[in-house]
């Protein structure tokens, strides 16, 4: 057998949980999720835990907030005059926007507060400012 190390190409099953135990995620019941170690495509806690790990291993690692979506960001909390908002839509805490950068990029966020005024828009990831979980499964290596 061969142990992972970054340029492989790797297929993995995963769980992740909240410190609560709550599942956020899972390939459990879907297709392995398969990437290639070194690029940067998954959190860096996540690559870690698979690197030097064997086909059929199993590990379960805790990665904090900083090596996984970061801690909360004030700056990405985002104050806009509720008029701004497309008139057919009624605003909700938790609902889910897009708004455009200067550059025309679309990026995604949350409404976190309303007032009679303005909406809180909240462009952190979902996960930011969470220490996560996961059980990890090595499935194949290429």
């Amino acid at each position: 057998m061969s142990i992972t190390k970054e340029g492989n190409t790797v297929k993995v099953h995963y769980t992740g949980t909240l410190k609560n135990g709550e599942v956020f995620d899972s390939s459990k019941e879907k297709e392995p999720l398969e990437f290639k170690l070194g690029e940067g495509q998954l959190i860096p806690g996540f690559e870690k835990a698979v690197i030097g790990m064997n086909v059929g291993d199993s590990t379960t690692i805790n990665i904090p907030s900083a090596e996984a979506y970061g801690d909360k960001r004030e700056d990405l909390l985002i104050a806009v005059p509720k008029d701004q908002l497309p008139t057919e839509i009624e605003p909700q805490i938790g609902m889910q926007l897009q708004v455009n950068q200067e550059n025309g990029q679309p990026v995604p966020v949350r409404i976190a507060d309303i007032t009679e005024t303005e909406l809180k828009l909240d462009a952190n990831h979902p996960l930011a400012g969470e220490d996560l979980t996961f059980d990890i499964e090595l499935v194949n290596v290429a």
